[in-house]
């Protein structure tokens, strides 16, 4: 990096200064977001860094004037995280930004009004991601990652600050998001539950008085909760809402909403078409949505075995692995729809060794009692109608709908 004149990196630290300085005199917090936008690498804040690097006292330019020193403890650990940020020292960035965002936070207190909030949504987005940094910093050192947690704990005191009544209130959306992003790549997701309780029981808060955009990625996040939780229903309302709300044009957003959603579905026994899998690119499915029409579990198996780790990474393997009691029962009622073209009278009699012959068919080498056991689950879960004749070996089915439809509602457990 080319360093600047003395004179030239005097001129920049004090443009930076005075323009903290006014944003936060005329309250203009688009002037003030953009001064702690780190990641953007922006040409300015870097030339700044650069400055601050060469010139090595710019704490003296902060207390020389009163202008200035009125935020000496905001800007002076800015300036050292702005310089170790720059040369690429990311854990002792994280520590000067974590001091310099304690001391915004003493100050926006102090501001009645809810002015700033840009700049904090700023601040909270930039200490996860430097935070994040950090960790693979000291990973990388063979030292333990800490910095996200560390980040956690701020946010959560952020939360508290912003969980009152006024103005400011309207921000404790947007802090809650970021926490859940950092509880999901931490794995500590079950952290989420305090501030979800926080934000759906106390009366201070009105949902829809949210802005858009933190109230979809809020959904977002509870929504996968639910998967996790297997409350279908739950998680089928809040992700269908994100993908009602959300920017159309996104379609890596639209994506990564149908990865989850889709799992969902198929539980409540509503299939996607082929040509949503294709524009979204989420053919992993589709094997699945195959298995589940065709009653072929060989099929739903070889699906899960080929697209295991994908699965498992989005944490949906286990809920694909439950459609096994949906193909079953396709599978069953295929049987019973060619027994009654060839028998209609014995049609609702479906003997056990019948379905055994069609999973050897499918390759699946199941015996009597293993059959019967499946059978048996169907008819509890009230995926089948009906009952069994042990003696006979045979599943007398009910006369009428032998095979109820989900309709939207999960197999119950």
């Amino acid at each position: 990096m080319a360093y600047p004149s003395m004179g030239e990196a005097h001129r920049r630290i004090t443009d930076y200064l005075n323009k903290f300085c006014d944003a936060v005199s005329y309250q203009d917090v688009a002037s003030l977001a953009q001064l702690f936008s780190f990641s953007s690498n922006s040409p300015s804040l870097l030339s700044l860094a650069d400055a601050l690097n060469f010139f090595q006292d710019a704490n003296r330019l902060i207390k020389q004037s009163d202008k200035f020193s009125q935020f000496g403890e905001i800007l002076a650990p800015l300036f050292r995280s702005l310089q170790s940020y720059r040369l690429g020292n990311l854990v002792e960035a994280y520590h000067a930004f974590e001091k310099f965002a304690n001391a915004f936070i003493q100050e926006f207190r102090n501001w009645e009004s809810a002015w700033a909030l840009e700049a904090l949504y700023v601040i909270a987005y930039e200490i996860r991601v430097l935070a994040e940094r950090a960790d693979r910093e000291l990973s990388s050192n063979g030292k333990s990652p800490e910095k996200l947690k560390g980040a956690g704990s701020f946010l959560m005191k952020v939360f508290g600050v912003l969980a009152g009544k006024g103005p400011k209130r309207v921000g404790a959306l947007y802090v809650t998001c970021q926490l859940f992003k950092i509880y999901f790549k931490l794995g500590t997701v079950h952290l989420c539950r305090s501030v979800i309780r926080s934000i759906e029981t106390a009366r201070i808060f009105d949902f829809e008085e949210f802005p858009r955009r933190d109230k979809v990625t809020y959904m977002y996040y509870t929504g996968r909760l639910e998967v996790f939780n297997e409350n279908f229903p739950a998680a089928d309302h809040k992700l269908s809402y994100v993908l009602t709300h959300c920017n159309p044009l996104r379609e890596a957003n639209i994506r990564m909403i149908l990865k989850y959603l889709i799992p969902v579905k198929l539980s409540l026994g509503i299939l996607p078409k082929t040509c949503l899998l294709e524009k979204y690119n989420l053919l992993e499915y589709n094997d699945v949505v195959q298995a589940l029409k065709r009653g072929d579990l060989r099929l739903l198996r070889h699906a899960l075995q080929e697209h295991e780790d994908q699965f498992l990474r989005s944490g949906v393997y286990l809920v694909l692995e439950k459609l096994e009691l949906q193909v079953y029962q396709r599978l069953v009622k295929k049987i019973y729809f060619i027994q009654k073209q060839k028998d209609p009278g014995k049609a609702h009699q479906l003997k056990l060794e019948v379905i055994v012959k069609s999973l050897k068919w499918l390759e699946m080498d199941m015996d009597l009692d293993e059959v019967e056991c499946i059978m048996t689950i169907l008819i509890y879960k009230n995926l089948v109608k009906g009952y069994f004749a042990h003696k006979s070996k045979v599943v007398v089915l009910s006369k009428q709908d032998p095979f109820p439809k989900l309709n939207g509602k999960p197999v119950n457990s």
